[in-house]
């Protein structure tokens, strides 16, 4: 984010980890993260990895046990919930733990995703449905069930 013209993640460099998420998919990710296969400095990132379910926690402890000797120069981060930090994944990784604050402002990490997520020529798209032309929204309600 030093430059609103680097790019964001792509979808290869990012697992969004649930209870339902597989082994495999963990496996598929940390292959992609821990072979080197040319591809570039990717910044791999795993987010939430303490929902994992227990089993798939130690099958991918083991899968990267045995792929790290593979690529000295991986870049992977994992980002787990502070109160969650007693699960197998971030008791299994807490000798690298940093406890992390942005270091940057709100109003600087709101520009840089206006500049990624704005349709450059507003058609009659559904991004025309966001604020400025933004092809990506939240919507919220304190309310349950009101049609979202």
């Amino acid at each position: 984010m030093n430059s609103p013209y680097q790019p964001l993640p792509t979808f290869d460099e990012v697992l969004l980890c649930t209870p339902q998420t597989t082994a495999e998919q963990v496996g598929l990710f940390l292959r992609r993260c821990l072979i080197p296969c040319g591809g570039g400095e990717k910044i791999y990132t795993m987010l939430y990895a303490d929902e994992l379910s227990y089993d798939v926690s130690c099958r991918a402890e083991e899968l990267f046990q045995h792929l790290q000797h593979c690529n000295s120069t991986y870049r992977l981060i994992i980002l787990c919930n502070c109160e969650r930090e007693h699960s197998y994944i971030p008791s299994v990784f807490s000798q690298y733990k940093v406890h992390m604050i942005p270091q940057r402002r709100l109003a600087e990490i709101q520009q840089y995703l206006q500049h990624h997520y704005r349709v450059a020529q507003p058609s009659s798209s559904a991004a025309s449905v966001f604020k400025d032309n933004m092809c990506v929204g939240i919507v919220s309600s304190k309310r349950a069930g009101v049609g979202k």
